[in-house]
């Protein structure tokens, strides 16, 4: 467990990636509402715009910076721009991800290797920039994965093993850095069950039918509230929604049973309707996909 001392919300300058839609916009307007200053990123440049002006005008601060994360240099002007506007960073969640829908052998290698740029590296390149940041000053790294991180689901094996990398990733960092160095930073993994996000929706859809998460689903907020604990008091890890802690504690303790429930999942992530944007936002941002011309709101669904 990290000694490390973490602000009160409102005195906090948060970063979050991932903050045009679902748990990424749940986190930013919670954070905003109680007080942090926050640093919107995500590729949906308008969106991002307009939810900053949201929270503005609602008597918050906010900043959008447009940025794809499985780029650098995107990366580390965030940075740049939130210690510009804020002179300083106290809280990075890593929360960008995308998924594909269809069977591993009929999924590309070229959009296996896209989701893992910025499911995997898109936390790698956000938790190597700020942490030089952070060990001099202290704060918070959160990085979220999934119930999947520890098992898995039929039609998204390329998610559910970025999320298993996004785990052990998170998991050595913390070690080395809270443990074997004892630095003011405290990392945190958050495990979200299926949460109602448009996920689905943003997937690439190699499958014949448009996709959905099998029900119960949690509300963002809460996982956003989850974020936000993690913000203030070091912790190592937080599952969030009672599907979260039965399907990974299955996976642990009984996984050839946990392999057999995870069988029954594959026709329950499919709605009775030919795909609607079976590109999804794997290669381009949210905004810009949507056939009907209107910017992805923050309905749906996310593992």
């Amino acid at each position: 467990m990290s000694h490390t001392k973490l602000k009160p919300i409102e005195e906090q300058v948060m970063v979050i990636t991932g903050a045009s839609s679902g748990i990424g916009l749940a986190t930013a307007k919670l954070a905003a509402k109680r007080g942090a200053k926050v640093v919107l990123a995500a590729r949906s440049r308008e969106t991002i715009a307009e939810i900053a002006d949201e929270i503005d005008q609602s008597g918050g601060e906010a900043i959008p910076v447009p940025c794809d994360v499985s780029d650098r240099d995107q990366v580390d002007q965030v940075i740049r721009t939130a210690l510009d506007c804020f002179g300083r960073i106290d809280t990075w969640v890593n929360d960008a991800g995308v998924s594909i829908y269809g069977r591993l052998d009929d999924v590309s290698e070229e959009d296996s290797r896209r989701l893992f740029e910025t499911n995997f590296w898109g936390v790698y390149h956000g938790s190597m920039a700020v942490l030089p940041y952070l060990r001099r000053k202290g704060g918070a790294l959160i990085n979220v994965g999934s119930e999947v991180s520890d098992g898995v689901i039929p039609l998204q094996g390329m998610y559910s093993a970025s999320k298993h990398a996004v785990k052990g990733f998170t998991d050595a960092l913390r070690v080395e850095v809270e443990q074997m160095d004892q630095a003011p930073v405290s990392i945190t993994l958050i495990q979200p069950g299926a949460t109602n996000t448009p996920f689905p929706q943003h997937a690439k859809n190699y499958m014949k039918q448009e996709p959905k998460l099998p029900s119960p689903l949690d509300d963002p907020e809460d996982v956003a509230k989850a974020i936000l604990r993690a913000a203030v008091k070091p912790m190592r890890s937080k599952k969030v929604g009672s599907m979260a802690k039965i399907d990974t504690t299955m996976a642990r303790l009984a996984p050839r049973l946990g392999d057999k429930i995870s069988v029954k999942q594959g026709a329950r992530q499919q709605y009775h309707e030919r795909p609607r944007h079976p590109e999804g936002t794997l290669e381009l941002a949210g905004e810009l996909v949507d056939s009907s011309g209107q910017i992805y709101g923050s309905g749906g669904q996310e593992l």
